[in-house]
């Protein structure tokens, strides 16, 4: 069995002090088997929110695997964003901008979705694509494989037309094939769950896509603050959200699946 801890979104000059305090605490008492982190560790890449992000790391478990999200890179500093975009991150997070992590059960690869040159929007290109063949399709079948990205691959229930990841639906006929059971991302601080043969129609199995609410920021847009759980059992998954309440973390809902010879399916 393993437990993943997926949150994202952090925004360190918009945190929270309180929920900051709470999550780590809830964290630490699930003892997890991987710590993964979709992006937004600061609010504008300023030095000081990512020191700030870089000492609130060292208070969550270990191992950990993370990503950068489009606020992770300057907007405002022109220059900076256009020769240097990821210096920053990478003093203060991580150098290594596709992260894998691989155990007896769970094989987790991370990809840097943001681009410079647009802001806000992110795109997989065609060589972390190639990357998530090689990565993935020589790895057993019994072990559960997710990708974990920034931007999303599905919208959420509330509004069908929300940017999504460009190149996803190319990206989707690798993924496929590969065996690749989840994924996992952030970006627009809302948190659901769902199949991505809703958005994506050429998929032929059921692609569990998980989306993080923003864990310890201000900018909840009409959410809690939130974060997921992901147990992983075998042939059974729970993918639980855990939101801020009053002055802790405790269960909003959960989704459960389990596998057969066709694949994933809700249980």
């Amino acid at each position: 069995m393993r437990i993943i801890i997926h949150i994202s979104d952090l925004h360190f000059g918009k945190e929270v002090k309180q929920v900051e305090d709470a999550l780590v605490e809830d964290i630490n008492s699930l003892n997890p088997s991987l710590v993964v982190i979709s992006g937004d560790f600061t609010q504008r890449a300023r030095v000081k929110q990512y020191e700030k992000a870089a000492e609130y790391r060292k208070l969550l478990p270990l191992p950990q695997l993370v990503v950068p999200g489009n606020h992770d890179i300057p907007l405002f500093d022109i220059i900076r964003r256009i020769f240097v975009p990821r210096k920053r991150y990478k003093k203060y997070i991580s150098e290594d901008l596709c992260p894998m992590y691989l155990d007896e059960e769970i094989c987790v690869l991370g990809l840097d979705t943001t681009r410079a040159y647009k802001w806000k929007e992110g795109k997989i290109s065609e060589w972390q694509i190639k990357l998530v063949q090689d990565k993935f399709c020589n790895v057993s079948e019994d072990i559960f494989k997710i990708i974990v990205t920034h931007h999303p691959f599905l919208p959420p229930p509330m509004d069908k037309f929300a940017p999504l990841l460009n190149q996803a639906a190319l990206a989707i006929k690798v993924i496929d094939p590969c065996g690749i059971d989840m994924l996992l991302a952030g970006h627009l601080h809302h948190g659901y769950s769902g199949d991505v043969r809703t958005q994506y129609p050429l998929a032929t199995r059921l692609i569990i896509s998980v989306q993080a609410g923003t864990a310890i920021s201000k900018r909840t847009r009409n959410e809690p603050n939130a974060y997921n759980v992901i147990v992983v059992d075998g042939s059974r998954l729970r993918i639980t959200i855990r939101q801020f309440k009053e002055t802790k973390f405790s269960e909003l809902s959960h989704v459960d699946y389990t596998k057969d010879e066709k694949g994933w399916k809700i249980w």
